[in-house]
């Protein structure tokens, strides 16, 4: 989903040596990335009311805004950051719009929005495929899918969030981490026990 880290860290260093042009072919490198991050993260009846493509706006602005900063302080790899920033946004406005219900944003992610990432949802249902949950025929894949997509949406917030990030992000075990603030033990740890409790919800959807 997020494009690959050597590109944009040459970009980053030319943008440091002062070349203008570098800055928005960063930012056009990532815009597809944000756009997606965002249609995947906001809840879709603020979808109804506000322009995703503004949201992705005022990322990229934000971004844009705050580039040298990053550069002079490099806390994090440049996507990591930049998706920070999608994600602070995207809670503020839901937080604007939906402040007397207070739902945590990562609830509010719309099933058919992540039914549309036909990898992520193969790569997730090749992970959990067993005996039990293997279909007997491919027309019945896209049903399938959906029960994972279904079952993801059960989880708690947490291991909801590091699911996304690992099969619909393709974040790597590394960049899990330091987008959670956690050891890579600790990211690892969390990972599986939301892949257990994922696997328990498909085996038993009622509970």
């Amino acid at each position: 989903m997020w494009p690959a880290g050597d590109p944009t860290l040459n970009l980053l260093l030319e943008i440091r040596d002062g070349d203008p042009d570098a800055v928005n072919a960063l930012i056009e490198r990532h815009r597809e990335a944000v756009r997606r991050f965002v249609r995947m993260r906001m809840d879709q009846a603020i979808a109804q009311r506000v322009d995703a493509s503004d949201v992705v706006q005022d990322v990229i602005f934000e971004a844009s805004r705050r580039l040298h900063d990053y550069i002079n302080n490099p806390v994090m790899p440049f996507h990591l950051w930049l998706r920070q920033l999608a994600k602070d946004r995207i809670i503020d406005m839901h937080r604007r719009h939906r402040t007397a219900q207070r739902r945590s944003v990562d609830r509010e992610q719309a099933i058919a929005s992540l039914g549309n990432d036909d990898r992520s949802t193969a790569d997730l249902a090749q992970l959990l495929r067993d005996a039990e949950l293997t279909p007997a025929v491919a027309s019945v894949r896209r049903e399938m899918e959906q029960q994972f997509l279904d079952a993801v949406n059960q989880l708690d917030d947490s291991d909801r969030e590091i699911i996304m990030m690992r099969h619909f992000e393709h974040f790597t075990s590394a960049e899990a981490a330091t987008a959670l603030d956690l050891s890579a033990a600790a990211a690892s740890m969390r990972y599986l026990r939301a892949i257990r409790r994922l696997r328990k919800v498909l085996k038993d959807p009622a509970g």
